[in-house]
């Protein structure tokens, strides 16, 4: 229930952002080309149950008005399938879906925003990832590799004078490769699809 009052509550706020002007301009040369940010998802690490011990850094560059090119370092660990909607679906949590011990992965993936209609934006992210599997003892048993792609829909929204921006958006998450997984990890995986529907994303960010 939590989930979905956080999920309806984000859905909410894109809508109101979508009243206000934001993006650039075809003449505008004024505006600033790089940013820094990262995602409002670092809160989950403030979970007392299964943190993911999640960090993430972007760094980007406005080639146009319309087109954004950003590298995202990344690094989390999750205990349960990829394929689970963690909004939507009620097996996310749960111990008869837990793999028997965690995945830790560290990637750099590369974004690439359109800009269609004023702050409204698509995007296509690809992200290769190393991967560790760590069984419930603590020691890690093998490595992996991934290939995750998310495909988003998102709104810019300027702050303070366009100091500071937020990015909320919808996205299809895509398992598009992997490697082999462990035995007790693959099991739980190949129950689930390799999409997920419907993922909030909250980026944010300064201009420089």
């Amino acid at each position: 229930m939590q989930r979905k009052i956080l999920f309806i509550s984000f859905v909410v706020l894109v809508i109101s952002v979508c009243q206000v002007k934001a993006q650039y301009a075809k003449t505008d040369t004024t505006y600033k080309r790089w940013f820094m940010g990262s995602t409002l998802f670092l809160l989950g690490n403030l979970s007392t149950t299964n943190p993911p011990n999640f960090l993430q850094l972007n760094i980007g560059y406005r080639i146009t008005a319309k087109d954004v090119i950003t590298l995202e370092a990344k690094t989390w660990k999750y205990a349960w399938p990829n394929g689970i909607n963690p909004i939507f679906n009620k097996a996310y949590g749960k111990a008869a879906e837990k793999f028997p011990g965690y995945v830790r992965e560290y990637g750099v993936s590369a974004a690439y925003q359109r800009f269609f209609w004023k702050g409204m934006y698509v995007e296509l992210n690809v992200m290769p990832s190393l991967q560790s599997f760590v069984n419930e003892g603590g020691a890690k048993i093998d490595d992996g590799f991934q290939l995750f792609n998310t495909y988003r829909v998102g709104y810019h929204v300027k702050l303070l004078k366009d100091k500071f921006f937020i990015q909320p958006s919808i996205a299809i998450t895509h398992r598009a490769y992997h490697t082999k997984l462990p035995n007790g990890f693959r099991e739980q995986d190949d129950k689930w699809s390799k999409f997920v529907f419907g993922e909030p994303g909250f980026h944010f960010g300064f201009n420089f």
